[in-house]
């Protein structure tokens, strides 16, 4: 599925969020507090976005962008990242890093589409320096509220119709709102990194309390 929407995934997380993911990944790449020189791990990068953010942020920064979709990687590298920047396929339950090798853990919208998500989770903690920053924006199941049944139209009728529309995928568009409500609350998530070890850890609501954005300490 990911292959089939790479050509177009950049344009319709703009059109889908009305340009608010591109806030949400700065305040992601904000929370890491790289130091100089630091190394990064943008796991399910996609085509890059998180990467990219982190050399604007933090041009010191040695940034690594895995994931499992070949095609989205080559889309995003013709985007270019800066010859710092590293691409590398990964799966996501099994990390080919040593234990302590990154400062900082990112990912975004990538925890929703695992079938492991403890077994990930326990990786991404593996390959964090002590004292490095994990960092996860994704969806979050939203409670019921006087918008419920907005937000219910626009992700179950607006997202797909987008999809169809820019690139005449409107069953993978639907694949966004159910896996939206098979996921976590932004709470019950909170509660598995607990379960994993980190510490200090926060949430941020986003987007009428449908994405959250997650940091904490190892």
């Amino acid at each position: 599925m990911f292959s089939r929407i790479a050509p177009h995934y950049d344009l319709l997380n703009r059109l889908m969020t009305g340009w608010q993911d591109i806030r949400w990944r700065r305040f992601v790449i904000g929370k890491t507090n790289l130091p100089q020189d630091g190394y990064l791990l943008d796991l399910g990068t996609g085509t890059g976005d998180l990467a990219r953010e982190a050399l604007k942020q933090y041009p010191s920064a040695h940034p690594v962008a895995a994931d499992f979709s070949l095609r989205m990687m080559r889309i995003g590298k013709e985007n270019h990242l800066k010859p710092k920047g590293t691409w590398t396929a990964a799966h996501a339950g099994k990390l080919p890093f040593p234990e302590n090798t990154f400062d900082a853990v990112v990912s975004g919208f990538l925890l929703r589409n695992l079938s492991d998500l403890m077994g990930s989770l326990r990786e991404q903690y593996r390959v964090l320096k002590p004292e490095g920053r994990f960092v996860v924006l994704d969806t979050t199941k939203p409670s019921q509220n006087p918008f419920s049944p907005a937000v219910r139209f626009y992700l179950y009728t607006v997202i797909p119709a987008l999809g169809k529309w820019v690139a005449g995928l409107e069953d993978d568009y639907t694949y966004l709102p159910e896996s939206m409500d098979n996921f976590l609350r932004a709470e019950e998530l909170l509660a598995y990194l607990a379960a994993v070890g980190y510490k200090k850890l926060e949430f941020k609501r986003f987007m009428l309390d449908t994405v959250a954005v997650h940091w904490g300490v190892k």
